[in-house]
């Protein structure tokens, strides 16, 4: 054997036994996992907020740890501040624990600089105790929020890759795919509606007497108030509905009893017509001078007056209408009627 062989022979021999009597520690760097970024806007060229998640296997609890986010270029954080970003840990939701960013480092504080073109690089740089708020464990998840201002997207519609990397010993990539335009125009139409409803078209006050007052109903008339029929009113005309009547008072030819020009109690004795109505449901309501306890008649057979309204939209209302009736003595005989005219008008 030659005596080259044997030099080299004995040197592998050496290096052999040195290896095999070391331990060697190789340090590998983990991927992150359930990595996202939920975005405000997906539209390019749009300003929007970002929510990245991660997990992180190996955690982040030493002073020399960063963690660094890097946007891919066509993303523009131009002038943002690190106050629009928030950190926060934990080990169920990711939210427990909130750290404090300021502008580097110290005993209990996470260092925070944007950088590179256009301030698309976060560097989060671990507190000098390395645990800050509190320390970041191994299977941790972590959060970093920016607001939407200054944070604008990408200006085409393809897929980028956020990276994620740093000397805490984990990296990886965040996917998110911007859009040409990200809303959807949806239209719809609501038919106009306009409920109106009469419960009975013929009331009767059967025999008039000077001494005691009379009230329609749907027979032979009545001496006590009662409700003669109800009509129903609902609209969903944004600026809801009037109810008018229009009609002469009761009438035999040339004679009339007369109308009551303003909200006037029952009389017997008096020659006095008149309605009033009480408002039940929906928004509607009853229009002075109908609305009170006394009676009243303002509508001609060429004016309509109003009798009820609502100002909006309003579901079904339902108006009881009473009739009061009184004559003199001196009242000319006579077959008297009445016809009143309802009408129902939506303000679309």
């Amino acid at each position: 054997m030659k005596k080259g062989k044997i030099i080299s022979s004995l040197l592998i021999v050496a290096l052999m036994a040195l290896f095999m009597g070391s331990s060697i520690n190789v340090v590998q760097a983990a991927a992150i996992t359930s990595a996202s970024d939920t975005m405000s806007s997906s539209k390019i060229s749009t300003a929007s907020s970002h929510i990245i998640k991660f997990t992180t296997p190996t955690g982040a609890n030493e002073s020399t740890d960063t963690i660094i986010i890097t946007f891919p270029s066509d993303f523009n954080f131009t002038s943002k501040a690190i106050n629009t970003v928030t950190f926060t840990h934990g080990a169920t939701t990711g939210a427990e624990t909130t750290e404090t960013l300021a502008a580097s480092p110290d005993g209990s504080n996470w260092g925070a600089v944007f950088s590179g073109t256009q301030l698309r690089v976060l560097t989060l740089t671990a507190p000098t105790d390395g645990t800050g708020a509190a320390a970041i464990a191994a299977s941790d998840k972590i959060i970093l929020t920016y607001d939407s201002s200054n944070s604008t997207n990408g200006s085409s519609a393809t897929s980028y890759a956020i990276a994620v990397s740093g000397t805490f010993g984990d990296s990886g990539n965040i996917t998110v795919t911007l859009l040409s335009d990200d809303q959807v125009a949806v239209t719809a139409t609501v038919s106009q509606s306009l409920t109106f409803s009469i419960s009975d078209n013929t009331i009767e006050f059967g025999t008039l007497s000077a001494s005691a007052a009379q009230y329609a109903d749907d027979s032979a008339g009545n001496s006590s108030e009662t409700e003669a029929h109800t009509i129903i009113i609902g609209t969903n005309a944004s600026n809801g509905y009037t109810a008018t009547v229009k009609g002469a008072t009761l009438t035999s030819g040339a004679y009339t009893i007369t109308a009551l020009g303003s909200n006037t109690a029952s009389s017997a004795g008096s020659e006095q017509f008149g309605l009033r109505m009480t408002a039940t449901g929906g928004s509607g309501a009853v229009t002075a001078p109908y609305a009170a306890s006394g009676f009243a008649y303002t509508g001609t057979a060429g004016t309509a007056a109003q009798v009820a309204s609502a100002s909006g939209a309003s579901s079904n209302t339902t108006y009881s209408v009473r009739y009061l009736a009184n004559i003199t003595s001196s009242t000319e005989a006579g077959s008297y009627t009445a016809t009143l005219t309802y009408v129902a008008t939506g303000n679309f």
